[in-house]
Parts: C-alpha cells; sequence; structure tokens
C-alpha cells in the first residue's frame, strides 16, 4: 500500500468512496435518497463518494444497508496492494469521468460504434488508434 498522502484523502478514503457511488449508480440511487436512507445530508454523501470524508464503520455498514448489500461488497480486496492502484478494474473506474464515459458507451447502438469511440479515446490519449487487438497479432 503507498503512503499516505499528507496534503489529499487517503486511497482507500477514495476507493472506498468510488465503490459507494458505484453501487448508488447501479441501485438508481440519487445521492438525495440515500442521504435520507441513512440520515445525513446528500452534501455528505458526496464528500463519502470523493473521499474527502472518512466513513465510519456504523455509517458504512448503514449505508450497504440502505442499498442492499454487505460490507465486502464495498470493502473486498481493499487490503491488496493493487486493488486501488491505476490498472485494475477499480482504478479505472476511480477515473473522474470514467464511469459517465462507461455509461455513454453502453447505450452506443452498434458494435462500429463502440469501437470507433474507443479508437478516438485512444488517440486522445495518445496511445494510438490501433485496436488493442490487432498489437496482440
Amino acid at each position: 500500500m503507498a503512503p499516505t498522502n499528507q496534503t489529499g484523502p487517503h486511497q482507500l478514503d477514495v476507493a472506498i468512496g468510488h465503490r459507494i457511488r458505484e453501487r448508488r449508480r447501479s441501485m438508481g440511487f440519487s445521492q438525495q435518497r440515500l442521504a435520507e436512507a441513512v440520515g445525513v445530508t446528500f452534501q455528505q454523501i458526496q464528500k463519502y463518494e470523493r473521499g474527502s470524508n472518512r466513513v465510519s464503520f456504523s455509517r458504512l455498514l448503514e449505508i450497504a444497508h440502505a442499498m442492499n448489500c454487505s460490507l465486502s461488497d464495498l470493502s473486498d480486496g481493499l487490503d491488496a496492494p493493487s486493488a486501488t492502484e491505476a490498472g485494475t478494474l477499480n482504478g479505472l473506474l476511480a477515473v473522474e469521468g470514467a464511469m459517465e464515459l462507461l455509461e455513454a458507451y453502453a447505450t452506443l447502438p452498434s458494435r462500429d460504434l463502440r469501437r470507433a469511440l474507443v479508437l478516438h479515446a485512444r488517440t486522445l490519449g495518445g496511445a494510438g488508434a490501433r485496436p488493442r487487438l490487432e498489437r496482440a497479432s
């Protein structure tokens, strides 16, 4: 596990927050709805999801119950060194805007459009426009 960043939230607080956000959005809950279910303001849920405020164990349990999941659904694998590093699924989803991009990608009506979006994103990111499968050949 990387050392704690003294100027920002701890990476585990950020990772828990992203898992809360991911679960909340997959359930179709607004921040307001989750906040009301656990007895806090929606601003507090925003802070939890950003990792700027730590979620106490008791609050995490309340959040899990409100979203019909277990604590392990929100915390499994976070103690592994690579769980919050970029390159893992959770690490990639932790990047700001990743969930929105994935949701937009999922609504594209054809494989060709999805492939075009991936190629465009790779080009913008400097990774080149060649699909990964072609590189492996």
